[in-house]
């Protein structure tokens, strides 16, 4: 599932002080989240899902919680699986 391969990259990469991930839908800057740390996150999903977040992906709505990660994906994902 998308969201659980998303939680494990902000588990690794998301620097966040409690061990335990917040819900899905929770924002992850209240959590810990730093602006670097998110820089990171962004890097690791890039890796992970082989895409690169337009410019207009980059702002922190788009890192904001593990569920606008997944619509940020999905949409990316869409968008070059269509344009192929």
């Amino acid at each position: 599932m998308l969201t659980e391969r998303i939680r494990v990259l902000v588990r690794a990469h998301g620097r966040l002080a409690d061990a335990a991930l917040p819900a899905d839908a929770a924002d992850l800057y209240r959590a810990g989240l730093s602006s670097h740390a998110s820089v990171n996150l962004m890097l690791a999903i890039e890796d992970a899902f082989d895409i690169e977040f337009p410019e207009s992906y980059l702002k922190r709505s788009t890192f904001e919680s593990i569920n606008a990660i997944a619509r940020a994906v999905e949409a990316i994902t869409s968008e070059v699986s269509s344009t192929t």
